[in-house]
């Protein structure tokens, strides 16, 4: 209930793309959402990168706006955001039978289970400036959080009803085949064909693309839209 910060409301309006068109009651509850999530949260900046307010009021921003209309837990688990100026390198174990191999790969963001959001700040700002591109790491990242409230994060979150979990599983199968056929006739143009590599992070490029290219998404995938729509208790189409 604190009041808004004129800092806060500067940098929403420059980096959050979502804010301009939310709906004025939604727009009041996101400042409510954000003054909790950083009494909550701490960030941490990584790589000699100093934690400024654009920083902590742009991804307190996205963040945010995967609790409109919803019981708000504010991601429960963890407490530590981790900051690095722009991508980062982070060790990887894959395994080739019964080698383990460790090998450097090159992030945008990542969210360890029960720990932290890592992310990057120069690929928080590309999410920004491209509105309807379909990449934006925070969203990314904090739809794990989401996803890993109940028994792990495997594309089936904690829904609103015990009723709906049925036609989900239902429907994202569907959706999901039906993803990767797509990708493979190379006539995918919704989702991000990152959505491939398990179905944990085809629900976390859904809703980057429920949220930034929603019209796109609610004309070609009515069934995957309504889904998102039914769990986020929100109908970003008809915010444009």
């Amino acid at each position: 209930a604190q009041p808004v910060p004129d800092a806060m409301l500067d940098v929403l309006r420059r980096n959050v793309h979502q804010y301009a068109i939310l709906p004025p009651e939604l727009r009041e509850e996101l400042h409510g959402h954000i003054n909790v999530f950083l009494g909550e949260k701490n960030l941490f900046g990584c790589a000699g990168l100093e934690i400024t307010n654009e920083i902590r009021y742009t991804i307190a921003g996205y963040a945010c706006l995967l609790l409109l209309n919803r019981e708000p837990s504010y991601f429960p688990g963890f407490t530590s955001i981790l900051v690095y100026p722009d991508t980062y390198q982070s060790m990887e174990v894959v395994y080739d039978g019964d080698v383990e191999v460790h090998e450097h790969s090159v992030r945008a963001g990542e969210s360890w289970e029960r720990g932290p959001v890592v992310l990057s700040w120069g690929d928080v700002l590309r999410g920004a400036d491209e509105v309807d591109d379909g990449f934006n790491v925070v969203l990314h990242e904090f739809a794990h959080k989401l996803d890993e409230e109940n028994s792990g994060t495997d594309g089936l979150p904690v829904l609103r009803d015990a009723g709906q979990y049925e036609e989900w599983s239902r429907v994202f199968a569907d959706e999901y085949h039906a993803f990767g056929e797509r990708v493979e006739m190379q006539e995918n143009d919704v989702i991000d064909e990152y959505g491939l590599e398990s179905p944990a992070e085809f629900f976390a490029v859904a809703t980057e693309s429920f949220f930034e290219k929603a019209g796109k998404m609610k004309s070609e995938l009515p069934a995957l839209y309504s889904q998102l729509r039914n769990f986020y208790g929100v109908d970003p189409a008809s915010w444009a």
